[in-house]
């Protein structure tokens, strides 16, 4: 998964999930961050839910790790991504606005958006097959 030029790295039963949302600014993209993972959390395929840390800190932070805005990455406690694919959904429907979730596990990215019910189901099934399939 890129990152506007960063590298992430995270283990195949890590799902990395990032939240945009057209004009945010950073401190914005971490408040809805923090609502998907406060959701995230509550579902039993989930382990566990941490801000993604990618590359230093800003000098002067205590963290040796600098936080991506937006972005959690999600162990997966079953193994079952639909779970969380379907909450991000369901979130995204829910929140409205202008925003995309993008998750990606072991570098395999789907991108999530507000478009229609048949849209995304369609565009989630696929990107599971050739996940199954790959």
């Amino acid at each position: 998964m890129e990152l506007e030029g960063s590298v992430v790295t995270a283990s195949a039963t890590d799902v990395v999930v990032v939240v945009e949302e057209q004009g945010a600014d950073d401190q914005r993209l971490e408040e809805l961050a923090l609502q998907l993972r406060q959701e995230l959390l509550q579902l039993d395929a989930v382990s566990s839910v941490e801000p993604l840390r990618d590359g230093e800190a800003p000098e002067g932070t205590r963290s040796a790790l600098a936080l991506v805005a937006g972005s959690l990455v999600a162990a997966l406690a079953s193994g079952k991504v639909e779970a969380v694919l379907g909450l991000v959904l369901d979130w995204l429907r829910r929140t409205g606005g202008q925003r995309t979730v993008r998750v990606a596990i072991d570098g395999d990215e789907l991108e999530l958006r507000g478009v229609s019910s048949e849209v995304q189901a369609k565009l989630v099934d696929d990107w599971l097959s050739r996940r199954a399939s790959g």
